[in-house]
């Protein structure tokens, strides 16, 4: 039986093993979210080193799809790589 898991109020459901990122794919899911200068986030490289993949864990920190293993019950959404800065003067 598949776990599930959460994509922006949508039911993803994956095999033990699979990382969020495959997951992710294997149910039509292409676009990850924005990133800086208009692209759009995605899986590409599989490996970590592009950070192409960065998405929210219940509203965490951004964490790369294709290193994390999905989990039942995670709730992924856009993550926020390029933070806006704040100034306070």
């Amino acid at each position: 039986m598949n776990d599930q898991l959460d994509w922006r109020g949508t039911t993803v459901s994956f095999r033990p093993g699979e990382t969020i990122a495959a997951a992710l794919r294997q149910s039509g899911i292409q676009d990850f979210g924005p990133a800086i200068g208009g692209l759009r986030l995605r899986y590409f490289c599989g490996i970590g080193a592009c950070q192409a993949c960065l998405v929210s864990i219940n509203g965490g920190s951004p964490v790369e799809a294709c290193l994390t293993p999905a989990r039942a019950g995670m709730q992924l959404d856009f993550a926020t790589p390029f933070a806006k800065v704040v100034s306070h003067d």
